[in-house]
């Protein structure tokens, strides 16, 4: 069964939509025309049956994401470099225009662009707006009229529809956004990219196997208290608590349990709150698998590794038998650093950026597998692997070995940084 996109714009952007979409087979996509952003709330109404609206301008995105009431997935064809560069070589070439205002979202350092360029013979008046902020069109048009008015600029190239029919009304030259195909492709692979996503997701499943250091003595107070505070952890994690034999505990859960433990890669509180009951060091092994019987073998697998180490300490063995740890020992990470090698070498954009050192932070610096970059980003395994291409070439991270998949298949690499 296809999935059903609601494309939203004007006639010949959702046009171009269409024909650019027709190699995605899993896509059916329904047109909402529209002349003016205030038709938008109106559409959405009627795009009920839709399980994805795909918005081709940023505006109409921004007033959507405001009004709607179904829990549809909202996307957008985002504006980048690529799409004001292009728009104003467009202008250059058919219009005697060198001094422009334009409107851009604030990621876009167009003056940097343009001397990146040579076009010094252009003069830029740029409006820069916060894309998560709704910012009256009526603001951005005055900003542009004032400077036409006062001889500033000799026409205004914008990226909201609003403004352009205010700036018309007024005899200003003014002239729409383009957007690149280019543009529309990533949009359409985003869209892509949470289709296959939904259609492949599975429940993972978390054991734990919690005990004292072989040979340390433990009373049964301790033993008691030991068992109250696993039970406040399992309730809090939703997960089952199994006493066994030799003061060993079982700890079984699914999401909320993986949670809390990706959550606490550099500071694990359970270690310290168990050692302070017993007295002595602990091993926490946890294992993670697609059914009961792998994520015991990894849990095992882990808590083993814990035994070659005389203080408390834990290790996460996954369902591809990666060992990750010792878990709750925060490591150091030059995060200036590893954000101009991510800038300057792969040129990754400062959002990818952010998001790449939230993962390797998350992560403890643990090293990571393109699957894990997909997970984290919530995006498919070819769009990670792009991003991990990137990091090669701009020498950002190295192959640190290949993991043992739990699932069959090739061999996947393994990765860490190079700092």
């Amino acid at each position: 069964m296809k999935t059903k996109i609601g494309v939203f714009g004007d006639t010949k952007t959702v046009h171009r939509v269409r024909n650019l979409a027709e190699h995605y087979s899993q896509m059916e996509l329904l047109p909402f025309i529209y002349d003016s952003v205030t038709e938008v709330a109106d559409k959405i109404e009627r795009a009920f049956m839709c399980d994805m609206l795909l918005f081709t301008d940023y505006c109409s995105y921004q007033h959507a994401s405001e009004k709607i009431k179904k829990k549809q997935t909202l996307i957008y064809v985002d504006y980048d470099e690529y799409t004001f560069l292009s728009s104003i070589l467009k202008l250059k070439k058919f219009y005697s225009l060198n001094r422009i205002s334009i409107d851009v979202p604030k990621k876009i350092h167009i003056n940097e662009l343009l001397q990146d360029m040579q076009m010094t013979d252009l003069q830029i008046h740029a409006y820069e707006y916060e894309k998560n902020q709704i910012i009256p069109e009526s603001e951005i048009a005055f900003y542009h009229l004032k400077l036409y008015n006062e001889g500033k600029i000799d026409g205004v190239l914008t990226s909201k529809i609003a403004v352009r029919d205010y700036l018309k009304a007024e005899n200003v030259p003014v002239y729409q956004l383009q957007l690149p195909n280019k543009n529309i492709m990533d949009a359409l692979d985003k869209t892509q990219e949470l289709i296959e996503l939904s259609e492949h997701h599975s429940t993972q499943l978390v054991t734990g196997i919690i005990s004292v250091k072989e040979g340390a003595k433990i009373t049964q107070d301790q033993i008691n208290d030991l068992t109250h505070c696993l039970n406040n952890f399992s309730e809090e994690t939703d997960a089952m608590l199994i006493p066994c034999k030799n003061n060993q505990f079982l700890l079984v859960g699914t999401k909320k349990l993986l949670q809390n433990l990706k959550n606490h890669y550099r500071d694990f509180p359970l270690i310290q709150d168990i050692e302070g009951i017993v007295a002595s060091p602990v091993n926490i092994g946890f294992g993670f698998g697609l059914s009961p019987r792998s994520s015991l073998k990894h849990a095992q697998q882990a808590h083993s590794q814990c035994n070659a180490e005389t203080h408390s300490i834990s290790y996460i063995v996954n369902e591809r038998q990666e060992t990750i740890g010792p878990i709750g020992i925060k490591r150091d990470i030059d995060t200036s650093k590893l954000f101009h090698a991510l800038i300057h070498k792969a040129r990754l954009n400062n959002e990818l950026s952010y998001n790449f050192i939230d993962f390797i932070i998350e992560r403890n610096n643990e090293p990571f597998s393109s699957n894990d970059i997909a997970d984290f980003y919530k995006v498919t395994k070819r769009s990670a692997e792009r991003t991990v291409n990137k990091l090669l070439t701009g020498d950002v991270i190295r192959i640190a070995g290949e993991e043992r998949p739990y699932l069959k298949g090739r061999p996947r690499k393994l990765f860490s940084l190079k700092q």
